[in-house]
């Protein structure tokens, strides 16, 4: 379940300027205001504004008040100088990742009017590096945001034009802040995160396997074990009515092929494949809503002819009507794809289940996908659903999807684990192209990346991948960059 961001915010200034300038630590007070106002857009914050810190007291209780209120980001809005000592307390008291906000009123202060009162006001740099210098010498990370606070009107108490809201200046700050906002929810959604593992590993992939408590530990997600059983629990209370209520959202939400002019393997579903198909994705919801899941890896491989054998053969359509509704799931047992697949879904930009497909040298691309699941949202077109005589490289036969992202900027994250037992993450951003793809029954991009493909394939290479990564659509490193800050997890762009 998505959880708000919980976001803290004060405004600092110097106790001793107040009885010197009328109305300075009001003008200060509201635009921190309107900086809280602004951090609540969107919906996916709750902003928690202390108000003015203005001396070492106010510090500590800052800081006693963010703890409280458990928040994910505190962010310092300078409001004019203010001695550092009145700063370090607030972080020293609450350990919650820090963002300095060194945002000007003005783009320059009317100099033939301007007052000591009114420079104050535009002072917001000044006391930065003396900040930055606490801050670095108490061990305590800080990033920060420079700009123009972005105001739609002008204060009366202003001699300066405060109409910033339009400039790059602006704009910029803002998307940055912004940025910060959703990292800091991604981190909060993940630590409260379940995610189930159902199955197993396919056997022999050395990169899929992970170390469920390393995953908690860097992350703060819950890997709840699954097993097979607990689905076909589910699937034999079934009813009839959720049958027929998953097969409109099939029929609603995809195109159903009918055979492959070129794969003798990929067939029209027969109306019992897709009906199969339905059962398996009701029993799939109802094992996630009990056991209140966020995010699936799943593989299956047994003896053959089994029941669990047959169950597995419907499960790609489930699993792809779940990652559209903000489930994501892996094939293969990959967690850490999982957890890539998360991330990019918590920050609304997709996150499709992907590996290397093959690469058109005529084109100068890479076609990335898979056998499925494959994430809705972000498809051109309507998904196609295939029925496939064989599943590759696995047991069983069932229906799969065939589509590909839509047209545009994309960026791939991948999950990798290191030597030393560590994640990192590997983002590349590139474009997605609208190429012919293959009627196989696989999801299939053409991605064209800023550099041939050859040289692309090495420099990722080098980076120890693991062969499957997310992919989510827009140019989104900056976002990634600011989610592997705040949880802590190295992060390399290829």
């Amino acid at each position: 379940m998505k959880r708000k961001a919980r976001i803290g915010l004060y405004t600092t200034g110097l106790k001793a300027y107040w009885p010197q300038f009328e109305g300075l630590k009001a003008r200060l007070e509201e635009y921190g205001r309107f900086i809280a106002g602004r951090l609540a857009e969107g919906g996916d914050a709750e902003v928690f504004n202390f108000g003015l810190v203005d001396c070492s007291d106010k510090g500590v209780e800052a800081g006693e008040y963010f703890r409280r209120n458990l928040c994910d980001i505190v962010f310092q809005h300078i409001g004019t100088y203010v001695t550092s000592d009145a700063v370090l307390p607030v972080h020293q008291a609450c350990n919650a990742p820090a963002v300095i906000l060194n945002l000007q009123p003005a783009v320059q202060v009317n100099y033939a009017r301007v007052t000591t009162g009114e420079w104050l006001a535009h002072c917001n740099a000044c006391p930065a590096p003396e900040i930055a210098n606490a801050f670095n010498r108490a061990g305590i990370k800080y990033r920060v945001v420079s700009g123009l606070l972005g105001l739609d009107e002008t204060p009366a108490i202003s001699t300066a034009d405060e109409r910033t809201a339009d400039r790059p200046e602006a704009v910029r700050a803002w998307r940055e802040i912004r940025g910060w906002v959703r990292a800091a929810a991604v981190k909060a959604a993940l630590s409260r995160s379940r995610f189930g593992f159902l199955g197993n590993n396919y056997s022999g992939m050395l990169d899929m396997y992970s170390d469920f408590t390393m995953l908690q530990a860097q992350t703060g997600m819950h890997v709840e074990l699954l097993e097979m059983c607990d689905l076909a629990k589910r699937l034999a209370g079934v009813t009839d009515a959720d049958v027929a209520r998953k097969l409109d959202e099939i029929k609603a939400m995809f195109e159903i092929s009918g055979d492959s002019p070129s794969d003798p393997l990929a067939r029209r579903p027969t109306p019992e494949q897709l009906e199969w198909s339905a059962k398996v994705a009701a029993a799939q919801e109802k094992m996630v809503g009990d056991f209140s899941l966020d995010a699936l890896a799943y593989y299956y491989h047994g003896a053959d002819g089994n029941d669990y054998e047959q169950l597995q053969s419907g499960f790609i359509v489930g699993h792809s009507l779940l990652t559209a509704k903000g489930v994501p799931c892996s094939g293969e047992g990959d967690l850490k794809t999982a957890l890539a697949m998360k991330i990019c879904d918590l920050l609304g930009t997709g996150g499709s289940f992907c590996e290397i497909v093959t690469t058109d040298y005529l084109r100068g691309t890479i076609l990335l996908g898979h056998d499925g699941p494959f994430h809705l949202a972000i498809a051109k077109g309507r998904p196609i659903l295939r029925g496939l005589g064989l599943y590759h490289g696995k047991r069983g036969s069932g229906v799969s999807v065939e589509a590909k992202v839509k047209d545009g900027p994309i960026t791939t994250l991948g999950v990798t684990q290191t030597g030393d037992g560590k994640l990192k993450f590997i983002v590349s951003e590139a474009e997605a192209t609208d190429d012919p793809i293959m009627a196989i029954g696989n999801t299939q991009t053409h991605v064209r990346f800023d550099v041939d493909p050859d040289t692309w394939f090495e420099r990722w290479l080098q980076e120890a991948p693991i062969h499957h990564f997310a992919m989510s659509v827009g140019h989104n490193l900056s976002l990634f960059v600011k989610v592997a800050d705040l949880l802590g997890i190295p992060i390399v762009r290829v």
